[in-house]
């Protein structure tokens, strides 16, 4: 019987959170190299898995990689650990005969292997890497704005529960204040609330002329409800990327009242609290100062989105970048992410060529001077300085006005 080391192997992890559309990937890679006769294994926990003293393995065939490809989740568990240098050893490449280390994840996870693949060729062990971008947040900077796989899956799921969560609004004749995921870029947020029509949403790009402070996120909220009730409108969902919570002063979460944990430097655990009752909570007591009686209800939108069943968008392009990955690695390629462009090339992209000095990726946020967003706040409702004398319950409406608020120009 031959032993393991006698098959070449293409090997696979899967870090950071999940997305839409992981076992698509998953799938079109093994079969693919399945059909080329490779051993393909993934590994479970991401880098933990591989430098464990016994990593544990799920060895695909046809069958298994042919039943999960429209599945949501990851048929592989997924680990956020990130080793440092000297956590290397090349055991695991050895004991496998591995030719190709599959990474599929975030910048994370692509810049470790990118350390992982220099130790490993020091090592004199040709094992190549090709790395697939994930997230649900799309603000990995790929060519032409081309979105992240999972993105419009998670949207959709998003659009979905939001779509239901505004006809409840109308029906009960209040607000939900909604939040959903995104931490350094708006685009899950700004797709849902657009795709919704929600009078308001609140995203980390809005605040690029202004310092963003909770104060003017709650203000925000009530310049809609108010707008909305002079149109005669009594009911809404305001959406809040958390995102705006990563950008906040951290003095001033420490000095809000709100009881976070904290971490090991003392920093508040953002991931801990529930942002969309916070920020309810915080319009609720504005109000009540102001006397005005406008009932609102948090709606956290959170892991619900990460591992739902992909729509056919991101079936297609996780297959796409799953062939994709066989495609570059046939023509010698190593060290890069996989890519597609609106007419399904396959082309590589370097770490290099999107890396600023410090080899950071910078995330790609939503473009506020595209036509696209324009559109989309100039629909939303707000106050603004020609509706000041029909709010005297407002001792201050200036505070209120949308484009003051935000240093906007009108």
């Amino acid at each position: 019987m031959s032993s393991p080391a006698a098959f070449k192997s293409v090997a696979i992890i899967c870090g950071g959170g999940p997305a839409p559309g992981i076992n698509a990937v998953i799938s079109s890679v093994a079969k693919i190299f399945l059909k080329d006769g490779y051993r393909v294994i993934g590994v479970h926990e991401g880098y933990k898995g591989i430098f464990s003293n016994d990593p544990q393995i799920k060895e695909f065939n046809f069958d298994h990689a042919d039943r999960i490809f429209s599945r949501g989740g990851s048929t592989l568990i997924m680990g956020r650990y990130k080793p440092k240098d000297h956590e290397f050893n090349i055991k695991f490449f050895v004991d496998y005969n591995v030719k190709l280390l599959v990474t599929i994840g975030g910048d994370d996870t692509a810049s470790t292997a990118n350390r992982l693949s220099k130790f490993l060729k020091g090592n004199n062990l040709d094992v190549r890497n090709i790395h697939v971008p994930k997230t649900i947040d799309n603000d990995l900077p790929l060519p032409d704005r081309n979105p992240t796989f999972g993105f419009h899956s998670a949207k959709d799921e998003g659009v979905r529960i939001g779509n239901t969560v505004y006809e409840d609004a109308r029906t009960s004749q209040n607000w939900f204040i909604m939040s959903t995921m995104g931490r350094s870029a708006g685009h899950l947020a700004f797709g849902i609330a657009s795709a919704c029509h929600f009078p308001m949403m609140i995203i980390p790009e809005m605040f690029s002329k202004t310092k963003p402070t909770l104060d003017k996120i709650i203000n925000l909220v009530i310049s809609s409800m108010i707008k909305r009730r002079i149109l005669g409108i009594h009911y809404g969902v305001a959406l809040v990327s958390e995102g705006v919570f990563h950008i906040l002063d951290e003095n001033e979460l420490k000095e809000s009242g709100i009881l976070f944990t904290y971490d090991d430097h003392g920093h508040p655990e953002l991931g801990n609290v529930s942002k969309s009752t916070i920020f309810n909570v915080l319009v609720q007591e504005k109000l009540k100062s102001l006397d005005i009686k406008i009932k609102s209800r948090p709606v956290e939108l959170g892991y619900e989105l990460r591992c739902c069943r992909p729509i056919g968008f991101d079936l297609t392009l996780c297959t796409l970048l799953g062939v994709g990955v066989k495609k570059l690695f046939d023509a010698g390629m190593t060290g890069c992410i996989v890519t597609t462009n609106s007419n399904g090339d396959i082309s590589p992209l370097y770490l290099s060529d999107i890396e600023d000095k410090n080899g950071k990726i910078q995330p790609r946020l939503v473009d506020m001077e595209a036509e696209i967003s324009r559109l989309c706040f100039q629909n939303l409702h707000f106050l603004t300085v020609e509706d000041y004398d029909k709010v005297p319950m407002l001792p201050s409406p200036e505070e209120y006005d949308f484009h003051k608020l935000l240093a906007w120009k009108v």
